[in-house]
């Protein structure tokens, strides 16, 4: 489905609840796997979500030893069920995905966990999915991994850690990519009843049993899904008002780095109970913004759109990572940017964008089936007019979000096949 996406209100002033974090809620959905007693609120209702709740609810089944496991899209039911299929004795899974899926690389992690005993092999094309996988028995504690790999390699193996009838100590070589993330593991461990260390580069986690934990672990809203209202408010007119909930100040997500990133387009964040105010206070432009995005890169594509909406020109950097997700986003941003009227340069790592001062309106806008690339280009149309194409890919992690920026003044228009399409539906 391709959308017209329009926008009339020059100020705004609304209250919406943002679905809990895919992060921390697959992180969690695999530790209630393991340790079925834990009970959980505010889950996300992402696709990824639930892919790995039907794959870990099928799994529990009283079936037989052998299941095949479709995760289609989901990279991060990939990672986590990968290990935690390695640790269940006497199963045997096949686990397969989207044609993108096998294209995404895990021997990272496939080489870490068959150090510890694990055995897990290739259907297809050697360090890439689809997986065969033999629940064994892991006595093995000790593995060492590259530290600047996916954060998500890392977290599976955390998450199944206290598992291990030895614990877990994990060395990390190098400098640690995303360290918000596994550090998000290690606090949702923590708050179990998990004993965890972190030092240096040095990750070790207790062998436990059962929990010690025995009330309800309430997931936080998704940051991540918050960056689209922080880019609609940056670009939008002085005094502009957006409060979602349920946020915290002392947040576990590497995204909440936005309250102070967007400071520099003038959007103040206001805590207030469970519920955070964006609020825009000033017209801000700074002469170029540089950001090291390590421990956030899933707000990169937010970050290059706002400042290219807003004429501002910035560098980005720490972004390998983004090389290896639904698309290349990296290149994906340029093609699009560009399209928009934008000059763009990219690495395997960075991403320079130079100061414009005209969009291009009605422009499509490709998504490349990545949910991220259809809400991070979405503000834009604050500016001018723009269609998204294949606007449907925004369930994978936040499903109610045209429903939303509708109820903001955002006009949606269907189907739109072609820049004919478009000018027949514009408003006269």
């Amino acid at each position: 489905m391709n959308i017209k996406l329009s926008y009339n209100l020059p100020t705004l002033n609304t209250n919406l609840q943002i679905s809990g974090s895919k992060s921390e809620t697959n992180r969690l959905l695999v530790l209630q796997a393991l340790y079925p007693n834990l009970v959980l609120e505010n889950t996300s209702n992402s696709d990824d979500s639930e892919v790995m709740l039907n794959a870990l609810q099928n799994f529990q089944l009283p079936t037989s030893n052998f299941q095949l496991v479709d995760v289609h899209h989901a990279g991060t039911a990939m990672r986590f069920l990968t290990a935690y299929f390695a640790i269940q004795e006497g199963k045997e899974v096949v686990l397969t995905g989207s044609a993108r899926m096998k294209e995404r690389p895990i021997k990272i992690l496939v080489d870490a966990l068959n150090q510890l005993g694990a055995e897990i092999s290739y259907e297809e094309q050697e360090g890439f999915p689809p997986l065969r996988i033999k629940g064994k028995k892991l006595s093995k504690s000790k593995v060492t991994l590259q530290a600047n790999v996916s954060s998500q390699y890392i977290s599976a193996l955390l998450l199944i850690a206290p598992k291990l009838e030895n614990g877990l100590e994990l060395t990390l070589e190098g400098e640690i990519t995303s360290v918000s993330y596994i550090k998000m593991t290690l606090a949702l461990l923590n708050e179990i009843g998990v004993k965890t260390l972190f030092e240096n580069n040095t990750i070790k986690v207790t062998h436990q049993p059962s929990p010690i934990t025995h009330h309800p672990i309430t997931v936080e809203s998704d940051w991540t899904s918050a960056s689209y209202w922080y880019s609609i408010v940056a670009l939008s007119e002085i005094g502009t008002q957006v409060t979602l909930s349920s946020f915290k100040e002392n947040s576990l997500q590497g995204d909440s780095a936005l309250v102070e990133i967007y400071k520099n387009f003038g959007v103040e964040t206001i805590f207030n109970d469970k519920n955070i105010t964006l609020h825009k206070v000033e017209n801000l432009k700074p002469a170029t913004l540089n950001l090291e995005l390590n421990t956030c890169p899933d707000i990169a594509q937010t970050i290059a759109v706002t400042c290219f909406g807003l004429g501002i020109s910035c560098q980005l950097t720490g972004l390998q990572t983004l090389k290896i997700k639904e698309t290349d986003r990296l290149e994906a941003l340029k093609t699009e940017l560009t399209k928009l009227g934008a000059t763009i340069s990219v690495t395997n790592n960075s991403l320079t964008l130079e100061q414009s001062e005209n969009i291009k309106p009605n422009i499509r806008i490709s998504t490349y089936q990545d949910h991220r690339m259809a809400m991070a280009f979405a503000p834009l149309a604050v500016k001018v007019p723009i269609i998204i194409e294949d606007a449907e890919v925004v369930s994978k992690s936040y499903p109610d979000f045209w429903e939303d920026i509708k109820q903001i003044g955002f006009t949606i228009v269907k189907n739109i096949k072609s820049r004919d399409d478009w000018i027949r539906t514009s408003d006269p």
